[in-house]
C-alpha cells in the first residue's frame, strides 16, 4: 500500500538499541534550523502510557473515556483508547490524524515493515542483518562503520548529523527558491 501525504514521508528504520530516537532527537532541531517544520510518528511495540497514575487526563482515561484530549496554551494532546488486537494501526492511519498543512515532512521512527521511503541506521558492531536486503523501500544506510559488502545505496555517516540533513534537503527539494542564480 502506497503512503498518501500532502508532505513527504520519511521513515528512519533499524534494529531496536541501534539509536533512532537519538538520531531523530539531533536531526529535528537542524531541520529546525533550516525553516522546515517536522512532524514525528514513533511506532510503539509496546503499551505505554504518556502521563502519570494520578494525573487528571490519567484517571480521566482510565475511567473509560474513549478519547481524552488535554490542552494548554502550549500543547495539546488527544489519547485514544481502542479495542485491543493483534494489528496495529497502519502508518496510513497515523499521517492522517497530522496537520499536514503545517509540517514540511514527517519523519517516522519504526514502522520498518511499511513500504514508505526509508533510511535504514546500520551499526554493524551490533551484528544485525541489514534490512535494506529484504526491503526495497530503503533509499540510503547511515551507518557508523565500513559495511562488509557493496551496496547500490547512499551511504551516510551516522554521526555527521548535517550530511544527514543536508541528505534530506536534498532528496525532498528543500531548496530555498528565493535564492539568487
Amino acid at each position: 500500500m502506497k503512503i498518501i501525504s500532502k508532505v513527504p514521508v520519511l521513515g528512519f528504520a533499524a534494529y531496536s538499541g541501534t539509536g533512532k530516537t537519538t538520531l531523530l532527537v539531533n536531526l529535528i532541531p537542524l531541520l529546525n534550523a533550516q525553516g522546515i517544520k517536522v512532524g514525528v510518528i514513533k511506532h510503539a511495540h509496546h503499551n505505554f502510557e504518556i502521563d502519570q497514575p494520578g494525573k487528571d487526563s490519567y484517571e480521566i482515561r482510565k475511567s473509560g473515556a474513549s478519547q481524552m484530549l488535554i490542552g494548554s496554551k502550549k500543547r495539546w494532546a488527544l489519547m485514544v483508547e481502542k479495542e485491543a488486537t493483534d494489528q496495529a494501526l497502519r502508518l496510513q492511519e497515523y499521517i492522517s490524524h497530522l496537520d499536514q498543512n503545517k509540517l514540511d515532512i514527517i519523519l517516522v521512527e519504526g514502522f520498518k515493515t511499511e513500504a514508505l521511503t526509508k533510511i535504514e541506521l546500520h551499526r554493524p558492531a551490533l551484528g544485525h542483518p541489514l534490512i535494506c536486503k529484504t526491503d526495497a523501500s530503503v533509499i540510503a544506510i547511515a551507518t557508523d562503520a565500513d559495511l562488509s559488502e557493496k551496496l547500490d545505496l547512499t551511504m551516510l555517516d551516522l554521526n555527521n548529523h548535517l550530511s544527514i540533513v543536508q541528505y534530506i534537503i536534498d532528496t525532498f527539494c528543500f531548496h530555498d527558491n528565493n535564492a539568487d542564480d
